[in-house]
This record gives structure tokens, C-alpha cells and sequence, in this order.
């Protein structure tokens, strides 16, 4: 059983183009509760971060809500995230997922967070929030 805390606010999932910079807005200002990710490929840009500081010339899919795993992960650990995305695929949910050094996230779509949530505590997690 994992304790998972829900995000405030809504989140994007942003694309890129390759060598595109990243405005400097993404790493200024952040609140106490934003996160925001940035990976880099050959193929372009990925960025997820709340609704109003996605890039404006990003491809932006919205509108999703960011669950947070609570306690710290620990890197040699196995089947943390398929214990969460094997629920939401079952319940037919769709998931974003990126991890961190400490812990692991995920996406939801906003209209499919009830459904979420709901597999998610079927599978014996807790969601606060």
C-alpha cells in the first residue's frame, strides 16, 4: 500500500520541438506545491507542469491532475509504479508517469480523476487530498 497525496490544480503535458530552450519561466516563481519536469531527447521536449506556465509554443495536451507518491522511494526498489498503473489500466484510466530521485508521479486526465482515485483505493492505496 503506497500513500498518495493529490496536487492542487491542473496540469499540462507539454511537447517541444528539439533544441527548442526552455523559457526561463519554468524554473522561476514555482509555488510550494508545482512541479514541473523537463526531459530532453533527440526527438524533442517534454515538459509537464501546471496549466498557466506552459510554454506558448508548445504542443499542449491538457487537462490532467498530478498525484504524488508521499513517502520516498527508494531507487532499488521494484513494482512501486506498476502497483499504481496496473489499477488505472485495469479501470481503463489513463496515466502519465515520471519519477524523481525521491518518489514517483502521476497523471491523470482531470475528467477521469474520480475513476482514478477510486481504482487506486480499490487496490488498497491511499489518496488524500
Amino acid at each position: 500500500m503506497l500513500d498518495i497525496a493529490l496536487l492542487p490544480g491542473e496540469y499540462a503535458v507539454c511537447r517541444l520541438a528539439a533544441g527548442t530552450p526552455v523559457p526561463d519561466a519554468m524554473s522561476n516563481d514555482l509555488r510550494d506545491t508545482d512541479v514541473v519536469t523537463v526531459s530532453w531527447t533527440s526527438d524533442g521536449i517534454s515538459v509537464i507542469c501546471p496549466t498557466d506556465r506552459a510554454p506558448a509554443q508548445a504542443v499542449v495536451e491538457t487537462v490532467w491532475r498530478c498525484l504524488r507518491v508521499t513517502a520516498p522511494m527508494e531507487l532499488s526498489g521494484t513494482g512501486s509504479l506498476a502497483a499504481l498503473v496496473d489499477p488505472l489500466a485495469e479501470a481503463r484510466v489513463s496515466v502519465v508517469t515520471f519519477s524523481t530521485f525521491d518518489t514517483d508521479y502521476l497523471l491523470v486526465p482531470a475528467v477521469r480523476l474520480t475513476e482514478g482515485i477510486a481504482a487506486l483505493q480499490r487496490a488498497g492505496h491511499r489518496v488524500t487530498g
